[in-house]
């Protein structure tokens, strides 16, 4: 009876070629969001389980193992908790709302992160937000990463939901973010094409497939805003919508994200072997200690009115800091 009240939250297959590795270090490898401690709770919980036996942190898995996590159902299914969370709402009317996201909050509820997420505080904001069948994600169209600062735009009726859903996947509005990547792009704009689906190796992270053999069609649009020599200001336009679509794109250029922990931004990638430089690039990580990217603007028809609407924000504090140092940095290097 107790087994009943149980539902499969996640199940992957080892690959048969997989070497041995424990359990929490696989997990956190195939689950995005997850923290090795989240999952290390998870399994004292008994709620993983390899080949439909309860296992602790230190099995390893192999190939073909078949990895599941379990959980009661009044924990995951249909329990979203109201949350007075503040939310930075810059525009709102009956059809729609525009949330600019800050760094470090996550959009929905997921694996390891079941509240303090913005779905939470909408929860609490406004009633009887649209689902379109998924009670976890009320309202919600489209997201960005966690560690991904700027505007959302959350429908507010089930006409809004239905028509902007479309949009995205129509690909028809306009989004504009601002990334700092490292290194000095060489083209002052251009075209990033390629595949864009779960890293074979690593499935928390996306990687590209140019050959097209893998993955989904991806496209980001690019144009340099401003050269500091070792990393370089950009806009990126996205034609389409992948996960991590700037990060992976950027990563396959040879230009990661700053301080993208994920892509491998989060040490120093260009530069001279200076102390101080050294010493520069450290404190710009604690400056910004997430990946230098803001979803800038965001442009549509408006399912209502039909008239095009336009939104822009300003960058995250952070990353105006960041850039500032950067900027400062160039123009003393040049002097």
């Amino acid at each position: 009876m107790e087994e009943e009240k149980k539902f499969e939250h996640y199940k992957f297959v080892a690959d048969k070629g997989q070497s041995p590795l424990r359990v929490d270090r696989y997990l956190q490898n195939f689950v995005e969001f997850s923290t090795r401690s989240k999952i290390q709770q998870a399994v004292k919980a008994g709620n993983v389980r390899v080949n439909d036996k309860v296992v602790k942190s230190n099995y390893k898995v192999k190939g073909n193992d078949v990895v599941t996590v379990v959980y009661d159902y009044p924990q995951e299914k249909n329990e979203l908790l109201p949350q007075d969370i503040p939310l930075d709402i810059p525009y709102e009317d009956d059809e729609i709302l525009i949330v600019n996201k800050e760094a470090g909050m996550v959009v929905h509820p997921g694996f390891g992160n079941y509240d303090g997420t913005l779905v939470n505080a909408l929860a609490f904001h406004f009633q009887n937000l649209p689902n379109m069948g998924d009670e976890e994600r009320p309202g919600l169209v489209h997201r960005i990463d966690k560690n991904t600062s700027g505007i959302l735009v959350i429908a507010k009726t089930e006409r809004s939901m239905t028509i902007l859903a479309k949009k995205f996947e129509d690909r028809d509005l306009n989004r504009k973010y601002i990334a700092l990547v490292w290194g000095d792009v060489k083209e002052e704009e251009g075209t990033i094409t390629g595949n864009i689906g779960r890293s074979l190796k690593n499935r928390k992270i996306m990687d590209v497939f140019p050959d097209g053999e893998y993955g989904k069609h991806a496209v980001s649009h690019y144009k340099v805003l401003e050269r500091f020599g070792y990393t370089t200001l950009i806009e990126c336009k996205l034609e389409t919508g992948r996960t991590h679509q700037i990060r992976a794109h950027f990563k396959h250029l040879g230009h990661p994200l700053f301080n993208d922990e994920e892509y491998g931004g989060d040490r120093i990638l260009k530069g001279t072997t200076f102390t101080k430089y050294k010493q520069f690039v450290h404190n710009c990580f604690k400056i910004c200690d997430r990946q230098a990217l803001h979803a800038k603007s965001l442009g549509f028809t408006h399912p209502k009115t039909n008239e095009e609407v336009f939104f822009d924000s300003e960058l995250a504090d952070d990353m105006q800091q960041l850039i500032e140092k950067w900027r400062k940095y160039s123009t003393h290097q040049q002097l």
